[in-house]
């Protein structure tokens, strides 16, 4: 998922994964899972198969974990200032754990082809010091959209297979 907002001190673009689900729903699921599943499990248990229970307990907690685990993956993103003097990228949950400020002038963004027709672009912003790959996350869709909106700020320096700068 790309959004984009203008304002007078530059374009900020903000690029996720695409989150089909939220961490609310999610628990719903696992509630629905866990409701008919332990309560078969306690019914068994009552009958004497009561080994049953542990093992539907241990499978309800390992969906939860793996549901987690993904939902936490999922609120990865980038935040890419780009502003009159430099380009800012920094990625991250909730805060940036990671960031990068470009020079604008001396910055410029590196397309690699598809190798597929269901891949994106992979895209980076580089400069003479650092390469940094952006939307790598992303869909072909949202690719191809984070491209158009860098395209339309900053100048495409490399485009091409290897998309590695000549100097």
């Amino acid at each position: 998922m790309v959004s984009s907002e203008r304002s007078t001190s530059g374009l900020r673009i903000i690029a996720r994964p695409n989150h089909s689900s939220s961490w609310q729903a999610n628990q719903l699921v696992l509630l629905a899972l866990a409701v008919p599943s332990l309560g078969v499990g306690v019914i068994l248990a009552f009958y004497g198969a009561w080994l049953v229970l542990p093992f539907a307990g241990l499978e309800l907690s390992a969906l939860g974990w793996a549901l987690y685990r993904v939902n936490c993956k999922l609120q990865f993103r980038q935040v890419i200032t780009l502003s009159e003097q430099n380009v800012c990228i920094d990625e991250g949950r909730t805060t940036p754990v990671r960031s990068w400020r470009l020079e604008r002038h001396g910055a410029a963004l590196a397309v690699t082809p598809e190798q597929h027709p269901w891949e994106g672009p992979r895209l980076a912003v580089y400069s003479a010091e650092e390469r940094v790959p952006v939307g790598d996350f992303l869909n072909r869709g949202d690719a191809l959209s984070l491209l158009g909106l860098l395209r339309g700020e900053m100048r495409v320096g490399t485009h091409g297979p290897t998309a590695v700068r000549r100097v």
